[in-house]
């Protein structure tokens, strides 16, 4: 087996503020300076492309907001300080705290949603990048998440275009020889936490490059990163803790009124 490449990613500067109807291909491109080559991956701020789409709305209530967006509450909790915090699934099928709704650095009186189909525009992106500098790149639209079981956050991936999300090791050995199963790392995750590193949280650098793993970027019609969504019907953990004891309380009741005398 041939020993990959280091693995290099670095910020792209000189992004200016994105406002409705920017256009990224050539924002981004200006910004590369002729920096890109065949197999690079640029992980782009969800933020910037909901922006660039216009996703503004309207909300003197953030919450309205957020339930506009829900199609299924997974977990609530309200906090010592009185206010509630909601994980949902929201129409992408995304679960996250406030199905992704985002008041920070909007218009007063506004706030942004999630872009309309995170994987169609990485694939715009992806396309024209591809047509105006000439060089197959990838692209993944990453969004900030929290993680089950653990403290903290870290950015995944909610679109990609252009760009393997899985790595799918199952049929091969491991460096003992035995047979690997389930192995199926979600390297478009991996990708877009590794480019976090670089683009910061405050650091106004949106968008980053990857070099390094030439060998994920390909077809413009690979599945996005909504495959990276486990079906309902597979989820383990479709319920918080609490809601799933209430449900089952509920349910327990019922059957208990159904065989009353």
């Amino acid at each position: 087996m041939q020993p990959r490449p280091p693995l290099t990613i670095w910020p792209l500067h000189g992004i200016p503020e994105i406002t409705a109807g920017t256009d990224l291909v050539d924002v981004i491109s200006q910004a590369a300076g002729g920096g890109l080559a065949d197999g690079d991956i640029l992980v782009v701020t969800s933020k910037i492309v909901s922006k660039a789409e216009g996703r503004f709305v309207v909300a003197d209530d953030r919450e309205d907001a957020i339930t506009a967006e829900t199609v299924r509450v997974v977990a609530s909790r309200t906090l010592p300080t009185g206010s509630t915090t909601r994980i949902v699934q929201n129409r992408l099928g995304i679960v996250s705290a406030a199905a992704g709704v985002d008041a920070s650095n909007t218009p007063d009186g506004t706030v942004l949603l999630l872009p309309e189909d995170p994987d169609a525009s990485a694939r715009t992106i992806a396309t024209g990048l591809r047509e105006r500098l000439g060089v197959e790149v990838g692209v993944i639209v990453s969004d900030t998440l929290g993680r089950a079981w653990r403290e903290g956050q870290t950015d995944h991936a909610i679109g990609a275009g252009g760009v393997h999300v899985f790595e799918d090791l199952r049929g091969g050995t491991d460096a003992e020889g035995r047979p690997l199963v389930v192995t199926m790392p979600c390297v478009a995750d991996e990708l877009a936490a590794a480019a976090d590193l670089v683009k910061g949280k405050a650091a106004r650098l949106p968008v980053a490059v990857v070099r390094g793993r030439a060998d994920l970027v390909g077809s413009l019609e690979l599945p996005g990163a909504r495959s990276i969504v486990r079906a309902l019907e597979r989820d383990m953990f479709r319920l918080g803790a609490d809601e799933a004891y209430a449900e089952g309380f509920a349910a327990g009741q019922a059957a208990d009124v159904g065989r009353a005398p």
